[in-house]
């Protein structure tokens, strides 16, 4: 009995990896509530477009016990996955504009266990590292060389908070390429990064993961799915994760999170999903490297190029990166008719930080003692705009500063999809508003004594209390930034409304027209206090702004199976967008304060799902062109405005699928040909963009063995390349390729327990992560996770 139900589990396991994605469901089975339901798409519209997929909600399910297999999709072939947005009905196929979706099967074999890890399975996507009076640090990612960090959200709403994003509740992450204003409002100049968690299903699901590795790591997740009744279910997932670098120094992270749901009206007309997740963490920020320019060298590199060592930290033992973090996000879906189905989502954030770090800067003194042959007298500051020149002073005081944040959100978003005709024409018709709100209040802190020096080849991060104390009670030692003053404590928000309309025609089966317009009222405040009044007076600052963003897409679909497309879209940045993650929102004296940055995307693609669906490929050309662009201040960190005109041009190509049975390959490839068109600064013409490679490229693939018998093992492996990258606008200064190795092996004893091992950075090669226009962040070192799951 027991070997007839081994086999039939490898058998299962092996039809499994045919297929891609297959899963007991049932008829009310939905990963989230905006999920595509392939019978509905039939129905529904069928006689819309057979090229097109409708966007719905569980909406052929009925309430009934009877479980079937329903295939959701090819786990690797991504072109009939969902973006879990009502405002993007369609499919990755059947949307005109370039999608990386990373799945959650790739997730898996990859044992992702973070955002930032998610996203380098995605070319054109690049960390940068935040700083300043109150400046950045934690997510901070940049999309075809272009500010994000404020263009990540969560089931389609921004989420706003500055932290380290934990993987444990996601189940899908989406990176939609190129401005997306109509969609997302505001920002997304490079693109938009959506993450899908995990919601409630009427299949009972028990499952936990246990991992530990290299780095002293230790990791735990849980993941619990309960049916209540015909149209109820209950889902919990929780994480627990302590680790250190490897390769670096004093760097650690001890992190946990949890995140309950239930789903009400599951296969009803109306469903209501309310989620709530904390995630709190407490580490050390780590700033990375300096950057510097080797003597008769035409440009600079990080400093670990020259024989520093990769796991030099020069920060201190105050420095601290402490994070609460919490949104309360109700969903609401209610299917008028066949025709027409309207949502409602709302969320809720409060997040809560106490930051503080240390920024290397290694000056030309240092530089020149440690290259002509004085290494021991070579001296780093570990903060301020100045270096630490022959190391005669006590050291320095001032940027980054410590800081106490809280800040707060809420955001609604209505919609309405509405597909029927007039006459002959068919069409698919998205609108609804958008209100959002985000407030901000910081208290600075500094030190009453001196940060000591470092040396650059042996730093010590032991230096004692530097006595911490409020910024009122030492306004000396407060940040002067220009315009605004020595100020102790900062507050404001941003108010958005905004409506969009958007249609998308079909004249015939195979040939359509989607256009549409987003418009925005940004209201936005920032106030400075404290400090020397007396020197620095208070400030207010207000400011109103009307943004319209409009764009059209031709898309032509031949048969189901491909799409091709043109498209013209516009996205607007006003400045005081970065409320929560920039410490200057809007500032006095600048074009800044009242020119926005604005980009257009002008795209041509075409996208294919082949083999019976089992596999699927991308391809586009594209040219990004970019006004005002906004960038960051090398030392207070402050997003600022300029008259800079750049441009970002090139081709990306993805495939994934299913090669054979039990064999999957994700890879992708974009060449990009970027330069500054127009600046103020004559020697920066014709540049290339900080933070664009000109080549990129990703391969992952996995192979199950022997899957029918109890020999089964699973082995997989692949490389991330990027090529070098300039730091600064006058490319003077540039970070090294990145070249990484990554394999995994696994084997299942039976339907409920695996056991796998994943090698990262195989090579330990010396690679760097994280990015900014003077330092630059080591990647982690060769490191090995081994993971025992189980799940029932």
């Amino acid at each position: 009995m027991c070997q007839d139900k081994r086999k039939f589990f490898f058998r299962r396991i092996n039809s499994l990896s045919i297929a891609g994605t297959i899963f007991l469901a049932t008829q009310a089975n939905a990963t989230n509530t905006h999920n595509t339901d392939d019978n509905e798409t039939d129905k529904g519209l069928k006689n819309l477009s057979s090229k097109s997929i409708k966007h719905n909600e569980n909406d052929s399910l009925e309430s009934t016990e009877t479980e079937r297999l329903t295939v959701t999709g090819r786990a690797f072939n991504t072109m009939h996955q969902n973006l879990g947005l009502s405002r993007m009905p369609q499919d990755v196929m059947h949307t005109p504009q370039t999608i990386n979706v990373v799945p959650q099967e790739l997730m898996k074999q990859q044992n992702v266990k973070s955002l930032d890890e998610a996203l380098r399975d995605v070319p054109g996507v690049t960390s940068s590292i935040g700083e300043g009076a109150g400046g950045m640090n934690g997510d901070q990612f940049l999309i075809r060389g272009f500010q994000a960090q404020n263009d990540i959200y969560e089931d389609g709403l921004r989420d706003f908070g500055v932290y380290s994003r934990d993987s444990f509740n996601l189940e899908t992450v989406s990176v939609i390429k190129g401005p997306s204003s109509e969609v997302f409002g505001n920002g997304t100049t490079g693109g938009a990064i959506n993450m899908v968690t995990k919601a409630p299903t009427l299949t009972n699901r028990y499952s936990a993961e246990f991992s530990g590795g290299s780095g002293n790591y230790y990791r735990g997740t849980l993941d619990v799915n309960q049916k209540l009744n015909d149209s109820t279910a209950f889902r919990i997932t929780g994480m627990g994760d302590e680790h250190n670098v490897v390769g670096r120094n004093y760097i650690y992270s001890h992190r946990w999170g949890i995140a309950p749901s239930i789903t009400f009206g599951l296969g009803k007309r109306a469903t209501l999903v309310l989620q709530y997740m904390h995630q709190q963490e407490n580490s050390v920020p780590d700033f990375g490297v300096p950057v510097v320019t080797k003597p008769g060298d035409a440009y600079g590199q990080p400093i670990t190029q020259y024989g520093i060592r990769r796991d030099n930290f020069y920060g201190t033992n105050n420095d601290q990166n402490a994070t609460n973090d919490n949104m309360e996000t109700a969903r609401f879906t209610y299917k008028l008719n066949d025709h027409i189905t309207f949502y409602d989502d709302l969320r809720g954030g409060e997040y809560y930080r106490t930051f503080a770090a240390s920024k290397a800067t290694c000056d030309s003194t240092c530089v020149n003692n440690y290259f002509n042959g004085d290494p021991a007298a070579a001296l780093v500051a570990r903060s301020g705009p100045n270096g630490a020149g022959n190391g005669l002073g006590a050291g320095t005081y001032q940027a980054p500063l410590p800081y106490q944040q809280e800040s707060w959100s809420v955001q609604n978003v209505a919609s309405m999809v509405a597909n029927f005709k007039t006459g002959f024409l068919k069409h698919q018709l998205v609108a609804g508003f958008d209100i959002e709100r985000v407030s901000d209040n910081r208290k600075q802190s500094t030190y009453l004594n001196a940060k000591p020096y470092a040396n650059l080849v042996n730093p010590n991060p032991y230096v004692g209390n530097l006595d911490l104390v409020s910024g009122n009670s030492n306004p000396n030692g407060l940040v002067n930034l220009g315009g605004i003053g020595a100020k102790s404590g900062s507050n404001g928000y941003g108010f958005d409304t905004g409506i969009f309309l958007f249609d998308q025609i079909w004249f015939t089966d195979w040939l359509s027209i989607k256009g549409g317009f987003r418009w925005d009222r940004w209201q936005t405040s920032y106030n400075v206090t404290g400090g020397d009044i007396t020197k620095y007076p208070d400030k207010h600052f207000h400011d109103v702004s009307g943004v319209f963003n409009p764009n059209v897409s031709v898309v032509i679909t031949p048969d189901s199976h491909q799409t091709y497309y043109f498209t013209w879209a516009s996205s607007t940045t006003p400045m005081g967008m970065y409320v929560t993650n920039g410490s200057v929102p809007i500032r006095p004296g600048t074009n800044s304060f009242a020119s926005p940055e604005k980009a257009q995307l002008y795209e041509i693609g075409a996208k294919y799902s082949i083999l019976h669906d089992r596999m699927g490929l991308t391809a586009s050309l594209f040219r990004l062109d970019k006004g005002n662009a906004l960038n960051a201040d090398p030392v207070t960190g402050t997003i600022e405005g300029s008259s800079d005109k750049q441009r970002n041009q090139g081709l990306e190509l993805s495939v994934g699928g299913v090669i054979l049975p039990g064999w999957n390959v994700t890879a992708t490839y974009a060449l990009y040909d970027s330069n500054t068109t127009a600046s103020t600064t004559a020697a920066n013409r014709g540049k290339n963009v900080q933070y664009v490679p000109h080549n990129q490229a990703t391969l992952w693939t996995a192979y199950n063995a022997f899957s029918t018998t109890p020999y089964n093992v699973m082995v997989g492996g692949g490389v991330t390349w990027r090529q070098h990258v300039w730091l600064d606008a006058a490319n003077t200064l540039r970070a090294p390729a990145n070249l990484d190795f990554s394999a995994v092996i696994s084997h299942r004893f039976n339907e409920h327990w695996k056991i796998s091992m994943n090698g990262y950075n195989l090579a330990n090669r010396l690679n760097y992560q994280s990015l900014f226009s003077n330092r630059a962040t080591p990647s982690t070192g060769r490191m090995f996770i081994g993971e025992l799951s189980f799940s029932y």
